[in-house]
């Protein structure tokens, strides 16, 4: 997270920076100065999106829309189509997950992915 936030206060950008665990809960957030409040919440479903289905949440979105179908069949509001969640591996199993959200998605999913490198 200290790498995030470090990257962030450089070009002094706001976001949200979301951590959880194997199931997708919480374990740490962090947001920066000038974070829009909106984006706390959405970074902590990218997190849990991408904790509980194995996959950068991107990738969700991406499949929603080719096979039309709806985000809310997965039965959980939390889920979430936009990119910037990112699995945690270890040794080829997922231990957890990052979320960014506050700046265009590729930025959101840069962040995240050097997030989740870190970790590892």
């Amino acid at each position: 997270m200290e790498a995030i936030r470090a990257e962030l206060e450089k070009d002094q950008k706001g976001a949200a920076i979301a951590v959880t665990d194997e199931h997708g809960e919480l374990i740490a957030f962090l947001r920066t100065d000038g974070c829009r409040l909106p984006s706390i919440n959405i970074a902590i479903n990218k997190a849990f999106t991408a904790a509980r289905e194995h996959t950068e949440s991107v990738s969700i979105g991406q499949s929603s829309r080719v096979e039309d179908f709806p985000m809310t069949n997965f039965g959980d509001l939390r889920y979430t189509a936009w990119g910037g969640g990112v699995p945690i591996y270890h040794e080829g199993c997922v231990i957890g997950a990052v979320g960014v959200s506050g700046l265009p998605e590729e930025e959101d999913i840069m962040l995240a992915k050097m997030g989740a490198d870190l970790i590892d």
